[in-house]
């Protein structure tokens, strides 16, 4: 059984968090094994009563093989700690999900990313700045990252999606529960050049208290948050402030003083946050003037003519070994002692079965 599916199952029970997660992992060493364990052992683990009986519950109601056949047949990717696609920056935050669940394709170029956050209540000016922004980002290669609510973060999607860039939407409901319903087809379209993702099982339907912890991925993902329109009590602001807790970069949009949507950004900005005046800003601030130098600097480089031969046949798909040797015509023994060193220099990796895929974007001026 895919070991993924007890994450899944720990996911969906209250209480079991990073931080319990993390002690599982460590008192049992896997989570197959701390799924199957007497409730004596979850006790040694750390785990208190409560939880432990619902740990014994879920493992009675929960079918873990047809859950996993599901969430598989609805095209729903999980990323756990463990994975290698996991977005790295979300990796350097305080209790990191344990699990993301994806729809769409996460990339090593969304490293590169700003948050565009605000209003639902956006004003035309906020529309402006909304638009000006998202499109220069995506114009420039930087994934633009929001919420999917009506205001700001739709538009900054669709700006970006119009733009030709690349957008993520993070969610306080499953990936299946769209939120709100008439943004359905921007999620849509969002899977062609980004992706849908949450922490939230399948299923789970958007609830008020869904939103403050989604407003905490939306912030780990990026490098710097932008709140363009924020009202006094706005969801933006909680982004703001999950940003410089985690050390990213915050900027906010002055405004009207007399305008309600812009007393949160203007707040802001009296507290410490960066003011946007125009992109520049942004783009000076957080050195996004390399963002090209940055992603060439990130591709992979053969050393010798096996790993480019190598690389040459190995892509995003899982490739048995002696598929591998019959499509470069190399000898078996130099196949697997390259691949091993590949592996180890994190151009590579093996993904079960001696099946092999290539991590990272192939430079390609190496000739053979």
């Amino acid at each position: 059984m895919n070991d993924k599916r007890y994450w899944i199952g720990f996911n969906l029970i209250k209480g079991i968090g990073a931080v319990r997660m993390q002690a599982l992992i460590r008192h049992f060493g896997d989570l197959e094994v701390a799924w199957k364990a007497a409730p004596a052992d979850l006790a040694q683990a750390g785990l208190g009563l409560k939880v432990i009986e619902r740990i014994v519950q879920a493992r009675e109601s929960i079918d873990l093989e047809k859950l996993w056949a599901k969430i598989e047949a609805q095209g729903i990717k999980i990323l756990t700690w463990e994975d290698e696609a996991y977005p790295q920056r979300l990796k350097e935050i305080e209790q990191p999900p344990p699990v993301l669940y994806l729809r769409g394709e996460y990339l090593p170029d969304d490293l590169f990313a700003v948050a565009i956050v605000g209003t639902r209540r956006v004003t035309a000016y906020g529309r402006q700045i909304t638009e000006e922004l998202s499109s220069f980002l995506a114009a420039n290669g930087i994934t633009v990252i929001s919420g999917l609510a009506r205001g700001v973060d739709s538009i900054a999607h669709q700006t970006a999606l119009r733009a030709g860039g690349r957008t993520i939407a993070v969610l306080g409901s499953g990936v299946d529960k769209i939120y709100p319903p008439e943004h359905r087809a921007l999620a849509e379209q969002m899977l062609a050049r980004g992706a849908i993702l949450s922490d939230y099982a399948p299923g789970t339907p958007p609830d008020a208290s869904n939103f403050p912890p989604r407003n905490r991925i939306i912030s780990g993902l990026s490098l710097a948050v932008v709140v363009v329109e924020a009202g006094e009590t706005s969801g933006a602001l909680i982004t703001a402030e999950f940003a410089a807790e985690q050390g990213r970069e915050v900027f906010a949009v002055p405004g009207s003083i007399l305008a309600p949507q812009s007393k949160g950004t203007n707040k802001l900005i009296q507290n410490g946050a960066l003011p946007l005046l125009s992109v520049d800003d942004l783009m000076q601030a957080l050195d996004l003037t390399r963002v090209g130098e940055h992603k060439a600097a990130r591709k992979i480089i053969p050393t010798d003519e096996t790993e480019a031969r190598l690389l040459s046949v190995l892509g995003a798909e899982p490739l048995h070994v002696d598929e591998i040797r019959n499509q470069t015509e190399l000898p078996i023994e130099k196949v697997s002692a390259a691949l091993a060193l590949m592996e180890l220099k994190g151009m590579v990796r093996q993904v079960g079965g001696m099946n092999y895929v290539a991590l990272r974007e192939v430079q390609s001026d190496y000739f053979i």
